[in-house]
């Protein structure tokens, strides 16, 4: 009995450490993710006096924001995801070719996905001013005479389109490496040798990347396209500042306005705890319908 004690302890104490090590993980999340999202689900569903209410909701569909910011963001997403896995897959495809000089071309391509988004969106905004460093640089290599402005903005404030173009392909410049470095990673573990067989059967670059490289390369599409779309959805600093608030209305940035811009207002929590939940409810039906699309669900069903 004497040597039966230590060994259950030893036992014990082998099944509950595991748990133990990621015991502080689940506190942090405990405390800085799922309290707040509990709080704000439980705003969303009541008044300013704490009475259950689904008026929140009513007053979010109303706000005359809401469908330009809910248009906005779907442009956004549908654009912007589409030209940037473009992109990132034509960059990868290149630098998976192992050219002379690729090891620098992958380094400089980093560069904009380590920039903060404050950075990027101040970088971008001094740039387009009609002082700004685009236009200095024009005129250093000769495709401004002196004196001579392009008012970048100033242009497109009465375009809807153009300012969304404008924000799409500043997006573009900062999100495709961080899609392209995905990609690269998942290019990098595909078997040569079946590439090979499909040149060896007469496919040219084309079918073999069509019929080869992309249907062994699905995982690792569908977990950078799913990434990307979050995170679209979610854009809204680089618009703030650039155009500040309510110029180019989309959900997130709707959801700061009301709580960072406007909060002394009787329903300001209310209207971005509700912009909050139809966020969320967003982002997660666009990943199950993508999953859905892509027949993810149908591969887990097979396996």
């Amino acid at each position: 009995m004497a040597t039966t004690k230590p060994k259950s302890l030893r036992k014990i104490w082998g099944q509950a450490t595991p748990y133990l090590l990621i015991l502080p993980v689940v506190i942090y999340y405990a405390i800085f993710w799922v309290r707040p999202v509990i709080a704000v689900i439980i705003g969303s569903f009541t008044d300013a006096s704490g009475i259950f209410t689904l008026q929140n909701f009513v007053m979010v569909f109303n706000d005359e924001s809401f469908f330009p910011a809910l248009y906005n963001t779907a442009i956004i997403v549908i654009v912007s995801v589409t030209i940037e896995f473009i992109g990132a897959l034509f960059l990868a495809l290149l630098i998976n070719r192992k050219f002379w000089g690729s090891s620098i071309f992958l380094f400089l391509m980093l560069i904009p996905m380590a920039l903060p988004a404050v950075a990027t969106g101040a970088m971008w905004m001094t740039g387009l001013t009609a002082h700004g460093w685009i236009n200095s640089l024009l005129y250093y290599l000769g495709f401004l005479a002196e004196g001579e402005k392009i008012y970048w903005l100033g242009g497109l404030q009465q375009n809807q389109l153009k300012l969304l173009a404008l924000v799409i392909i500043l997006d573009a410049w900062q999100v495709i490496p961080s899609m392209m470095i995905i990609l690269l990673a998942g290019l990098q573990n595909l078997s040569e040798e079946a590439k090979e067989a499909g040149y060896v059967f007469g496919g040219n670059f084309i079918t073999v990347l069509r019929k080869i490289t992309i249907p062994i390369l699905q995982p690792t599409i569908q977990t950078a396209v799913i990434l990307r779309l979050i995170s679209a959805i979610q854009i809204w600093l680089i618009i703030v500042l650039l155009l500040g608030f309510g110029r180019l209305p989309v959900l997130v940035e709707r959801i700061v306005y009301y709580h960072e811009e406007v909060p002394g207002l009787d329903i300001s929590y209310q209207m971005a705890a509700g912009y909050t939940i139809i966020v969320s409810v967003i982002v997660s039906l666009t990943a199950l319908l993508y999953l859905r699309v892509s027949g993810a669900f149908k591969k887990e069903e097979t396996v």
